[in-house]
């Protein structure tokens, strides 16, 4: 198991690892705020954005029936995958203590969540899993309106708040975000590789711009 935080590494990693440091002590210390106290620790959990899903699988089975549950199918493998990745294999792999544990800033942290988890923090698996979704969703979708381009702020947002409330690093958070965005492209070449481009199965007319 490699230790990030370990001095044994290059400079060049010890230099990544302090700027880490900085950019976490400003989200987490300097760019708080109380409607940023009150909201981020919503914007992490899933339930906040059970209204988001509901829509989501809605408006995919309405407008592209049995295609469209196959869609709502592949989406819950991409997240799936991606959290098997990210929880399973990278943090068996890299241990890194969690800000939220690591004694050097026990001092000036701002934790906002009740529960500190012990596992690895890198990589952080809320930015892998969303933003594996965020690219699935963005490339299977966006013929069909312009707008699905929203569900990247999602992600960064429910990200962002992870360092905000204190259980994450800024480094955690982008390669996370990089490896979820590498499986959402990969499942969405997948998934359009067997079912084609999505197309509505109403009979009327499909205007895009009222999607």
């Amino acid at each position: 198991m490699i230790l990030l935080d370990s001095d044994s590494h290059s400079g060049l990693i010890q230099n990544i690892l302090r700027a880490d440091h900085w950019l976490f002590n400003k989200v987490n210390q300097d760019w708080t705020g109380p409607f940023g106290d009150l909201i981020f620790p919503f914007l992490r959990e899933a339930e906040f954005w059970v209204p988001f899903y509901l829509f989501l699988l809605v408006f995919i089975t309405l407008n592209f029936g049995k295609k469209g549950w196959r869609w709502a199918l592949f989406l819950v493998t991409t997240a799936a995958i991606s959290d098997q990745v990210s929880s399973d294999v990278i943090k068996r792999l890299v241990f890194r203590l969690r800000p939220c544990h690591n004694p050097e800033l026990a001092d000036n942290i701002h934790i906002l969540v009740g529960y500190c988890p012990v596992s690895s923090s890198f990589t952080s698996s809320h930015a892998c899993n969303h933003f594996a979704a965020a690219w699935f969703i963005f490339l299977t979708l966006r013929h069909t309106s312009r707008w699905w381009g929203w569900v990247f702020a999602w992600a960064f947002l429910i990200s962002y708040a992870q360092v905000y409330v204190g259980v994450h690093y800024p480094v955690d958070i982008a390669c996370g975000a990089l490896v979820g965005s590498m499986i959402g492209w990969l499942l969405a070449r997948v998934f359009k590789w067997l079912s084609g481009t999505l197309t509505p199965h109403i009979s009327q007319p499909y205007n895009h711009q009222h999607v």
